[in-house]
């Protein structure tokens, strides 16, 4: 379910293998409709691992919720799971297969954390700089040279006048 798109979009799922791909494509496809195509990839980095982490540690169950939201220059992306047994940073050495998760969130990241949410689990989140793009101004019209608008009849042709009308000449005197 996905409610509010406009700046916040939120996401109910169990955080299994199949389910992760999944909303990853989601988390692309809002930040493409929010215009926000470079945060994309470490987005959908950072949502991964986290809920990458439900899958693998959290208990009792793998119920979980992701949420984006927009506001002014940040996003912020969050996991509630659950399980309210708060992530432990740990030291990854290079050839660890599995405790990087974080580490990865936190080098992606603008910065990072996790939250108590009382009986009903943890929230871990990531944010990132949105610098939203300055909508582009329409070109000015470019404007034709003082003498061509002041005296058309010698420079060339007025463009002002209808197709039907004569041409104006040159009066001299």
């Amino acid at each position: 379910m996905i409610s509010n798109p406009s700046r916040h979009c939120t996401v109910e799922l169990q955080a299994l293998p199949s389910r992760i791909g999944q909303v990853r494509r989601i988390v692309s496809a809002q930040l493409r409709y929010w215009h926000l195509d470079p945060l994309i990839d470490r987005a959908s980095l950072g949502v991964t691992e986290l809920l990458t982490n439900v899958h693998l540690h959290a208990q009792p169950d793998k119920t979980c919720t992701v949420e984006m939201e927009l506001l002014l220059d940040r996003l912020t992306v969050s996991v509630h799971d659950r399980d309210p047994r708060l992530p432990v940073l740990e030291a990854a050495d290079a050839f660890a297969t599995c405790g990087r998760g974080l580490a990865m969130v936190a080098a992606v990241s603008e910065s990072w954390g996790a939250t108590p949410a009382g009986e009903s689990g943890k929230v871990v989140w990531f944010t990132l700089p949105a610098l939203l793009p300055v909508p582009e101004r329409p070109a000015r019209p470019t404007r034709r040279p003082a003498a061509d608008r002041l005296f058309p009849e010698v420079v060339g042709v007025d463009d002002r006048r209808p197709a039907h009308a004569p041409a104006r000449s040159a009066a001299v005197g």
